[in-house]
């Protein structure tokens, strides 16, 4: 048996620290593949915030939310909003109570979908800022990291220099990385110490 991809790493992360009834952020909606995570993982009792600027990611998101037994998964707020919007956009009564923010950097990975549409450095370490404040103690962040595209070289190495500037009082931070594979998609964790 292999390493677990990046993504399954990210889910088997998160999914050992969260609880039923937690509330947690897919800051990166996509095609809703972390949003049904995470909603699986907090549960009925549990809350989910799903963050995406395009339309049509929300309506990938929520056409695969309906397909799953609504008494089995969070209740899911669809966010038509950037990332970096999150600590506004957030009810004040989950600030510093988040389980886990998930973030899956790049483009939207669907067919049809415009490629030059990306995340982008600025609004992401303004959101990754805004993610470590909004969490709990022992709570995880998860980025993962598409350096293999136009303008994700950069953004993977901002948000890796932003990573190695956290305090270690803050919390730790782990890098999972193919070292032979420079392109290939990688994941930077950190979990909240206080």
């Amino acid at each position: 048996m292999g390493f677990l991809s990046v993504l399954s790493f990210a889910h088997k992360l998160v999914g050992d620290r969260l609880q039923p009834g937690d509330t947690a952020v897919d800051a990166t909606a996509g095609t809703g593949a972390d949003t049904l995570f995470l909603a699986k993982a907090c549960g009925p009792r549990g809350s989910v915030f799903s963050f995406d600027i395009q339309s049509e990611a929300l309506a990938l998101t929520r056409a695969r939310l309906d397909k799953e037994a609504q008494d089995t998964i969070s209740s899911v707020t669809l966010m038509e909003r950037s990332h970096e919007d999150m600590e506004a956009a957030l009810p004040q009564g989950v600030h510093g109570k988040l389980g886990a923010v998930m973030f899956n950097l790049g483009y939207l990975p669907a067919q049809g979908a415009d490629p030059l549409v990306i995340t982008h450095t600025e609004s992401t370490l303004k959101a990754l800022n805004a993610a470590v404040g909004l969490l709990r103690p022992r709570g995880l962040l998860t980025v993962v990291l598409y350096p293999g595209h136009p303008g994700g070289d950069e953004e993977a190495a901002a948000v890796e220099n932003w990573a190695a500037a956290l305090p270690q009082s803050s919390g730790q931070v782990v890098l999972y990385r193919q070292p032979q594979k420079p392109a290939s998609p990688y994941l930077i964790a950190f979990e909240k110490t206080r």
